[in-house]
């Protein structure tokens, strides 16, 4: 039997979405890995784009911990293999700390991860203390660790936030506002690592920074239980699935790409900006990214076009995502009304937004199964398409989210967790599958505006 394993451990988090957690978290674990220790980084909830800053930083896979979409038993799983290679665990929560249900006081109080406060100490003085106190206090349970200033201005200001401490609250350093630390953001949140030729920069400035104003010291030990071992059957043992990655499209998460391979199906990368045809592949997953940013550069790649749109016509598995979903559509329309003609296998049209248009976690019952996941975008699709399915809130919130599906392709907003349920997902990719809608087209109706409402609860996720 597995026995218990420890690792120090902290859970990042602040007052409010925008106070620096990110750019915290990453300065920490490239601090510590500069300092010859192994780090393991996850973060909580979904989010595609923080993830790509920390694996840069700490040279380590980022996975995602949460209680509701990847589960309890997962998220333990995930600990506890990491508490078996690293010196340091660090989690980036999201949000605000007690912001969400679940939310990352829930899954530090679980874990029994002491928290480490993160407060933006712009334009402030004696107030940090109270917000640090109540931070703190708010949840007599909850373990916490200390606090950490972001956004200082000068050696003054920093002991003017320290000075303000009290009941014994620990001071954990501070960080200061340079620009040359800070980590640039897009409408989705931040800009992706691939994209920042100077990000290895930022993040030794900002260790170098965070190391002359606090502590280098590991924090204590927490313990994490042995999870239930389950084993990924081999469902989909010899099937080639190509899988789009590139600028437009790496909105993916790393347990499910792992889930893919765990029951035995090939990944083959391929670029539909880049590459002129698909790879010999047996299903197609487009997940999300930024195809608005590209749009021009998808649509004049009209070998790539024809290629996707063969592999429809043959009936094979396709799942697209978000703006993978977009990619299929007849049209993509950026917000300076930009107009770019796409691949056009779902009837309909899409157009960017400059306000968020859908914020929500999902649970969506597919004819294979349910599935969890999230959506976040700032695009309005018009569709003549009927929707299978429409995803539910956990949070009771209005989101409620479309899929479609004509014949093997399946696509909506919804950013699938495929571990959420590895039968449904070896469904959807399974080439030689025989479901009660295989082969079929959705039922169209009178053209719609189909959008999520903005909500489910939760507000907006950003670093």
């Amino acid at each position: 039997m597995n026995q218990p394993r420890q690792c120090p451990a902290v859970l990042i988090a602040a007052p409010a979405s925008g106070q620096g957690k990110t750019t915290v978290t990453a300065a920490l674990a490239r601090l510590h890995r500069n300092l010859g220790r192994k780090v393991r980084v996850f973060k909580c909830g979904p989010d595609f784009l923080d993830p790509m800053i920390h694996e840069r930083a700490s040279g380590a896979p980022v996975y995602q911990l949460d209680m509701w979409m990847v589960g309890e038993q997962e998220s333990r799983r995930l600990l506890w293999e990491a508490a078996g290679e690293a010196d340091l665990i660090l989690i980036e929560g999201v949000m605000g700390l007690f912001d969400g249900t679940p939310s990352s006081a829930d899954l530090a109080r679980h874990f029994g991860v002491p928290v480490l406060g993160v407060i933006d100490g712009t334009a402030m003085a004696q107030t940090f203390g109270a917000l640090a106190l109540g931070l703190a206090r708010y949840q007599p349970d909850l373990p916490f660790a200390g606090v950490l200033a972001n956004r200082v201005g000068t050696l003054r200001h920093a002991q003017l936030l320290e000075g303000s401490l009290t009941e014994g609250l620990r001071w954990y350093g501070a960080l200061s506002r340079e620009t040359g630390i800070e980590l640039p953001s897009r409408h989705l949140g931040l800009v992706q690592a691939s994209e920042l030729n100077d990000l290895d920069v930022r993040l030794d400035a900002a260790a170098q920074a965070l190391g002359s104003s606090c502590e280098v010291a590991l924090p204590p030990p927490v313990t994490f239980a042995a999870p239930e071992v389950i084993k990924a059957e081999p469902l989909l043992a010899g099937v080639r699935i190509a899988v789009a990655r590139d600028e437009a499209f790496a909105f993916t998460y790393g347990a499910s790409l792992d889930l893919l391979r765990a029951m035995g199906a090939e990944l083959e990368f391929f670029s539909p900006i880049h590459d002129r045809q698909l790879p010999q592949a047996d299903s197609l997953y487009l997940p999300g990214g930024y195809p608005e940013l590209h749009h021009q550069a998808l649509s004049a790649n009209t070998s790539m076009l024809e290629a996707i749109r063969a592999h429809h016509a043959a009936g094979k598995p396709l799942l697209a995502e978000c703006g993978g979903m977009l990619y299929l559509l007849d049209s993509l329309t950026d917000v300076e009304g930009d107009r770019a003609e796409l691949v056009g296998v779902l009837p309909g049209d899409a157009v960017m937004q400059k306000k968020l248009a859908a914020l929500a976690l999902q649970s969506v019952e597919l004819p294979e199964g349910t599935l969890r996941g999230h959506t976040y975008h700032h695009s309005l699709t018009s569709t003549a398409l009927a929707p299978i399915a429409r995803g539910l809130s956990p949070n009771g919130g209005r989101g409620a989210e479309a899929v479609y599906r004509q014949g093997r392709l399946t696509a909506s907003y919804v950013h699938f967790y495929f571990p959420s349920n590895p039968g449904a997902v070896a469904a959807l990719f399974a080439p030689d599958l025989e479901t009660t809608i295989a082969g079929k087209s959705a039922p169209t109706v009178d053209r719609v505006e189909t959008q999520s409402n903005v909500g489910g609860g939760l507000p907006p996720m950003r670093p």
